[in-house]
């Protein structure tokens, strides 16, 4: 969830447009571990004194794709998790599947 200082911007038109159009260009695959992405996470993490600045904020160098587990693993040192779980988009845990288990299922 956003911080209350980042709102505003995550609801913009400027970072709907451009979240949009990098997580097409990288085709909804995980940079990290080649899993389906579906975040659209910054490198360098947004505060309130570069939420103002798009070289941070809407620069593709600054974007990744990542999936819900990887992006768990950038913002916590140790897995938030037993390993095999991840916590999906509603903040529930859940087992965590890959897309080629998902297809031999």
């Amino acid at each position: 969830m956003a911080k209350d200082f980042a709102q505003d911007f995550y609801t913009s038109q400027k970072w709907i447009r451009c979240r949009d159009g990098y997580m097409q260009s990288k085709g909804y695959v995980c940079e990290l571990c080649g899993d389906v992405a579906v975040i659209c996470h910054h490198k360098e993490h947004l505060t309130p004194a570069n939420i103002h600045d798009p070289e941070v904020t809407l620069n593709w160098t600054n974007l990744q794709a990542v999936c819900l587990e990887c992006h768990n693993t950038i913002h916590f040192s140790t897995s938030p998790t037993r390993e095999g779980l991840m916590f999906d988009k509603d903040g529930n845990l859940v087992q965590h599947t890959s897309p080629l288990e998902q297809k031999t299922s």
